[in-house]
């Protein structure tokens, strides 16, 4: 016997993709939630490794973007006469 789930005519399949944004959102919820004593004590140390290797990546993430030169918009436009 499997089960299956069927979706709603017209409802859109949710993206699986994390982005920045969602990573960044993470961070913020561990700092809410440790603010608010949702993690036990015992909890602390896993919470605070993955906190820091999240904040390693985002910091290394923006500074690389940073380092990126802006590409143009559109491709440049070919010499005249060319």
């Amino acid at each position: 016997m499997t089960d299956t789930v069927q979706q709603a005519p017209g409802a859109e399949t949710p993206s699986t993709d994390l982005t920045i944004n969602d990573l960044n959102a993470m961070k913020v919820i561990i700092d809410i939630a440790s603010s608010r004593g949702a993690f036990k004590p015992n909890e602390m140390v896993a919470v605070g490794q993955t906190y820091t290797k999240l904040t390693t990546f985002l910091e290394t993430v923006a500074s690389q973007q940073s380092a990126q030169p802006a590409a143009p918009a559109t491709p440049p436009a070919p010499p005249a006469g060319a």
